[in-house]
């Protein structure tokens, strides 16, 4: 099988301070094209991006209604790749992480997502990866965080990300899941710890569990992400 083109996109709202990084670590790899779907951002992450778009062919910028499932299908719509790796802006790929979908791609994955590290020294956090990563062998079942790919009529199959106001990778996943094994590759993917940071440790992995909980027991999600969010 021929080496499969990558379009990566990026859904990405205020990320002026994290976006430059996660760019530079993507397009050292080369890949098809980037894709940054801005959701309203108001501070200069639009300008940013076209600085790093005017530096390397293949880097775009346009605009979505906010919210990441419709950024990244609004992404996923115009992407020419024959696979679509959907990236966090607060998010690193490893460096080898491009060649790494390849190779799992043309050894016939449908879809899949790396490994990943919060970006921080503390211990608590290795715990949150040990979890997570019994979680993503033995159930393969990722977060958005994760680096999710896909292959481009495998996503259109399913109907793209469903237009959930929270737990668009947990859906999306879910209906993955009903077509493929989801490959997880070696590569570890960088991620901020801002998010755990700002509501403490205990309190955000509590609040994890208790949506995930929720929403399995019929809880709306709006209402849930107004708990998530607020």
């Amino acid at each position: 099988m021929k080496t499969p083109t990558i379009s990566v996109v990026i859904p990405a709202r205020n990320e002026q301070r994290s976006i430059v990084a996660c760019l530079d670590a993507v397009v050292a790899q080369q890949p098809h094209e980037v894709i940054v779907v801005d959701g309203g951002s108001e501070d200069a992450t639009v300008a940013t991006v076209r600085q790093s778009a005017s530096q390397h062919a293949g880097v775009i910028c346009v605009e979505a209604e906010r919210g990441r499932a419709a950024q990244q299908n609004r992404g996923a719509a115009l992407a020419s790749g024959e696979v679509l790796l959907f990236l966090h802006a607060d998010c690193e790929l490893p460096p080898d992480g491009l060649s790494q979908v390849c190779d799992v791609v043309r050894r016939g994955a449908l879809a899949g997502s790396f490994r990943h590290r919060i970006n921080s020294d503390r211990w608590p956090y290795r715990v949150i990866e040990w979890g997570d990563a019994l979680r993503q062998r033995w159930l393969r079942t990722p977060y958005g965080d994760q680096g999710i790919f896909v292959r481009r009529d495998l996503f259109e199959t399913i109907g793209g990300f469903p237009m959930a106001p929270l737990m668009e990778d947990v859906l999306l996943v879910r209906a993955l899941r009903r077509h493929t094994r989801l490959a997880v590759l070696p590569g570890v993917l960088s991620t901020s710890a801002r998010r755990w940071e700002r509501r403490g440790v205990l309190r955000q992995f509590l609040l994890n569990q208790w949506i995930l909980l929720a929403e399995r027991c019929g809880v709306p999600l709006d209402r849930l992400a107004r708990q998530y969010y607020g």
